[in-house]
């Protein structure tokens, strides 16, 4: 099956690219997809292990199975902001 993955902020830097199509087996989970992208980008390891995954727009958890045609984010963790703001 073919799934449709996009790339955002820090792990569109890592891989060098906005999105890429992806071709899996049948039965394939967002874990399988993760795991396949270490081996394919080493740069997406300490990224990924920190990420929201979201399948059609709707977030999953990692265990979710995948399917053709889906469409699959990983959301990078975001950064700032300051956790004494508020008690000045």
């Amino acid at each position: 099956m073919k799934i449709h993955i996009r790339y955002f902020a820090s792990l569109r830097e890592a891989t060098g690219r906005g999105d890429e199509i992806l071709e899996l087996p049948t039965g394939a989970s967002v874990s399988d997809v993760r795991a396949m992208l270490v081996t394919r980008y080493a740069g997406l390891r300490a990224i990924l292990e920190r990420c929201l995954c979201a399948v059609n727009r709707a977030y999953v958890q990692p265990e979710a199975a995948l399917h053709e045609g889906d469409e699959l984010v990983f959301i990078p963790p975001m950064g700032g902001g300051n956790a004494e703001r508020g008690a000045e």
